[in-house]
Formats: C-alpha cells, structure tokens, sequence
C-alpha cells in the first residue's frame, strides 16, 4: 500500500519541478502598445528581440534584481562626452545668450520669437497634418521636411498664374506683345524672374537664362562645353552623384565615340568616410588634368548634403586647362553661391526643390560672360537664342543672343515663369544673407537634437563644417521598416535597442525589465 503512495508522491514532484521550469522558460510577455497597423508577426519579432526587456512578470525575485539594476543604474558615471560639432557649439552658444537649455522647448520658443524671418513662413502652404498622426493634431499645419525633394507653394503661386491665365483667356495671341499686355509681355516672359535668379546664384544677369528643365540643360551645356580628343576626353565626377548626370554624362561620352567606363572618372570618399575631401578631389585634377576635358560635380551632393568648394575646385580645373561645370540642383536656393566670382564655365539647377517652383518648375543655367558667346563653342541653336530686337522678323541668319540667353531654344513656358516668380521674390525680399544664418542656424538645432535624443542609432554623414553644407543633414539609420511596422515602432525599438545595450549582463535567467512608458 506504500508503493503506489511513493510513486505518486515522485510524480507530484516531477510534475512540479517541470511546471515550475516551463515557468521560468516560457516567452515573456510583452507590454509592447499594439495599434491596428502591427500585425501579431511583428509584435512576435518585438518579443523575440526586446523580451527582455519588456518582461512584465512581478515575481519579487525579479522586482528585488530590477531595483538592484535600477540603483546600479543611478550611480553609475556618466561615459565621457563625445567631442562636439561645430553645430552644437553654435547652438549651445545661441543657448548662453539667452541662458537657456539648449534642448529646452523655451530655447526653441525664444528662438522663434528673435527670428527676423518669421513671417515668412506664413507666406507658404502647409500640408494639413493627416488624420492618421498620432503625435500631432490632424489637420494642423504639418512639419515639413522634404523641401529637398519638392518645395512649399508660396501662396501668392495661385495668384500670379490666374493672372496669366486671365491675360490668355482675354488677350489670346496678343498677350505675347508689350503694346497690348504692357504688363509682363509673354515675349520677355524669361526675364520676369532673371534678375532675381542672378542674385540667387551670383550671377551676372547676362550669364543666367531661365529655360527647359534639369537634365535637357546639362546636355546641352554639354554639347557645347564638352569637345572631347583622342588623349583629354575624361569627364570627372562624384561617384555617387545623381543618377540623371551619370546617365547624361556617360551618354555624353558615348556620343562622341568614348566608352563611359573608361572617360568617366567617378572619385569616391575614402574607406570608412561618408563624403569627399576636397584635398582629394584637386590631387586628381593635378594629376589627371591632362587628361581631363570637362570637371563636372554636385554644388551640394544630394546623398550626403555635402557643398563642395567650388570656388576651389574651379580653381584647380583652370590650372590644368579643364572646364568647370556644376549641376546646382540641391545648391540654387540652398546654399551660398558666387558663380560669377568664382570663374565657373557653366551650371544648371533645378527650381523645384529650394526654390518652390512647383512639380517639374522650369530649370535655369549660368555660362560665364568670358565664354558664353565663344564662337568655337559647339551650341545647338534654337530661335529664341537669337536676339531679342529682329526675332520675329524670322530670318535664316542666326545672331546669337549676349551671354546665357544665346543657348535658349524656345519661348519659354509662361506659367512655369509666374510660378517661379512667386517664389525668387520672397528670396530676395528676405535677403540671402539673412537665410542663410537661419538656415545654418535651423540646420545645427537639428543635428543638435538628433545627437542628444539618439546618438548610438542615427549617424549624420554631412559634413560637420557649417560651411561645408547647407540646410540638409543625411541622417543614416542602419535599422529600417520593417513589415506592419510604423514610424513611432521604429523610434521606440531603436529606443528599446539603445536600453539593452546599455543593461549591464546578467546570467541569471530573470531578465530586466523595462516598460516601455519608462523610455
């Protein structure tokens, strides 16, 4: 009667030893917040990663270790400080004269309310906040960040269009001509906005047209800057520049009978760096020069946001007898420019992006007044390079335009004008000074706030120089999107990434925990 006692008594305590070791080893839960857009594959990943920190079990063992770490955690010393940037420097610098923290939501207010530039920001529409934001209020005006792809729309944009297009409705054919439409004739149309544009780029007003669009003007100022021999017939570049000027580059060279991969040399930073250094790229000149026909960079690398010296590199590209060309798409409207004073042969630029043209806006280019009417330039000609004063008599006998305006081709489109317009008037009524301090001001205050709210998981790869950027930082993230999961998921498990590390280890099976509110 005793052995069926003992074996029960053995099985009891097996079966308990068992039950309390699947307690131990079973997968935590987590107190991750769900929303509708995770699905349970995502919230299983999150678990599967973080679990140890998000365990909420309240075994006291577990809350004895949690307030060991905690104090641990409180007593330990903070790591060394990592050098500042230039960047932080101005903005802790801006946060003394005004004995503010320079994280603090009244340093960001007073900030604000010093800004000569203000009202300039109620001069643009806003996209409305979507109902689908969980931080800001929907339908509030929203924060706008993509200005490097496409600008805002100035509000006096509507305005300056109707107009046109009222003149059209009304005057037909006629509106091209001043003694009927004395008020921006169509036949000037291009010169609406030219001077404002000149200033934007330091430019004389002879050496700036506003024509075509980005990658048409490249290829023309190519054709005729680009003349190609058996031993210089190298264009140099950036290796990572956008793809439209390798492709037009490299077609550039094809047309000529080159092969690309051989008259393209495409610098790349050095092992371990993010941008190029400009002591590199002028090495590469001086030894390549001779074999170079055309240096042809990014005012301001659309990747990394780096602003090449320009002035320097142009320099370098004379002295070997190389033409310097520039494609300004991400510097017009973004960055310090003197064109004229630089001694650039050419550029192009878009105005879409900085300069708020609107989708697809109407692109600009500046040819240097030593060179632009060079009669062994190779130009295709179009009618509206011909000179203003006998155009429309329409004769077969080309006479070139003075300066820039010589490599226009056709009218160009009058809309696209009055929305550029719109926007050049707002840049030099505010001053290009005054933006750019606010925009390396606004540009440090960011970098400044990224540094401070997420240093181990966001490296910036533009250039920590003020001077050496402009109102774009590159912000590299090794972590991305991943299925069902959202912006805030991704900011609270880079969040979750940057506790663990931080957790001193443990071999113990009772892991830390952390919820998610306490980060």
């Amino acid at each position: 009667a005793v052995l069926p006692i003992v074996y029960i008594v053995t099985v009891l305590v097996i079966a308990s030893f068992v039950f309390f070791f699947l307690m131990i080893r079973r997968p935590p839960r987590s107190t991750l917040s769900s929303s509708s857009a995770a699905s349970d594959v995502y919230k299983r990943q999150i678990n599967a990663e973080y679990g140890e920190v998000l365990d909420s079990r309240m075994d006291p063992i577990v809350d004895d270790i949690h307030a060991r770490l905690d104090r641990l955690d409180q007593t330990r010393p903070d790591p060394p400080a990592s050098p500042t940037t230039p960047g932080q420097d101005l903005v802790a610098s801006l946060a003394a004269d005004m004995n503010l923290p320079a994280h603090s939501i009244d340093f960001a207010r007073a900030m604000d309310n010093a800004d000569p530039l203000a009202q300039y920001r109620d001069m643009f529409h806003f996209p409305a906040t979507p109902d689908t934001a969980t931080v800001r209020q929907p339908g509030s005006r929203s924060v706008y960040l993509c200005g490097n792809s496409l600008g805002l729309q100035p509000k006096t944009t509507a305005e300056y269009v109707n107009e046109e297009l009222e003149k059209w409705q009304r005057l037909g054919v006629e509106g091209h001509f001043p003694d009927v439409n004395p008020t921006r004739p169509w036949v000037t149309a291009d010169e609406d906005c030219r001077e404002d544009m000149s200033k934007i780029v330091g430019g004389r007003l002879s050496e700036v047209a506003i024509m075509n669009s980005l990658t048409v003007n490249l290829h023309i100022l190519m054709c005729a800057f680009y003349r190609p021999t058996a031993t210089r017939h190298k264009i140099l570049m950036e290796a990572k520049a956008f793809p439209s000027d390798k492709f037009a580059l490299g077609s550039q060279a094809s047309f000529h009978g080159f092969d690309p991969a051989t008259s393209l040399i495409e610098m790349s930073p050095r092992e371990g760096e993010s941008t190029l250094r400009t002591e590199d790229i002028l090495a590469v000149i001086r030894e390549q020069g001779h074999e170079i026909a055309v240096v042809c960079f990014s005012g301001v690398q659309y990747y990394t946001g780096q602003l090449f010296d320009i002035q320097a590199i142009t320099a370098a590209a004379h002295e070997q007898g190389c033409v310097a060309g520039w494609d300004l798409a991400h510097a017009a409207g973004n960055a310090p420019l003197q064109l004229h004073d630089w001694g650039c042969d050419f550029a192009c630029w878009c105005s879409y992006k900085y300069l708020n043209s609107g989708p697809g806006g109407i692109s600009g280019i500046f040819v240097h007044e030593n060179v632009a009417n060079d009669p062994g330039l190779n130009k295709l000609l179009g009618w509206w390079g011909h000179r203003k004063e006998d155009r429309f008599v329409m004769e077969h006998s080309f006479c070139e335009s003075p300066g820039a305006q010589s490599f226009m081709m056709s009218n160009p489109p009058v809309l696209c004008i009055a929305a550029l317009r719109a926007s050049t008037e707002l840049f030099v009524k505010a001053g290009l000074e005054n933006l750019r301090s606010k925009s390396v001001q606004l540009t440090a205050y960011l970098e400044t706030l990224i540094q401070k709210t997420l240093p181990d998981c966001i490296t910036i790869i533009t250039p920590k120089e003020l001077e050496a950027r402009g109102a774009a930082l590159s912000p590299v993230s090794y972590t991305h999107l991943r299925a069902h999961e959202t912006p805030e998921h991704l900011v609270c498990r880079l969040l979750l990434e940057k506790k663990k590390k931080q957790r001193p280890k443990t071999t113990t099976h009772y892991k830390q925990k952390y919820h998610l509110h306490n980060l």
